[in-house]
């Protein structure tokens, strides 16, 4: 189940599709080139209990480290997920 990631102008998104449907989605967009504004996650009823919703997080996360940004979780579940994680707290936007 691999995650994809679409980008355009100064938002964009983590998803996973399966047969062509998107199950799974985190959205974030930009403030300027060196933070990220986690939005919104939903996940499928049928992926629950998964561990979908962290791995949409953790690509997040991948990809801030690459680009050298800072992550600001506005999401309820993204917010949550870095409070559990300490391994993402170099990313977390202070």
């Amino acid at each position: 189940m691999p995650v994809q990631h679409k980008f355009n102008k100064n938002k964009g998104r983590f998803f996973i599709e399966i047969n062509g449907e998107t199950k799974a989605e985190m959205t974030y967009s930009l403030a300027g080139k060196e933070k990220m504004i986690i939005d919104h996650t939903e996940v499928d009823a049928s992926l629950k209990g998964q561990g979908v919703g962290y791995k949409l997080v953790d690509a997040a996360v991948i990809h801030a480290r690459e680009k050298e940004m800072k992550i600001l979780p506005l999401c309820p579940f993204a917010h949550a997920v870095f409070k559990k994680k300490d391994e993402y707290s170099d990313v977390l936007f202070k």
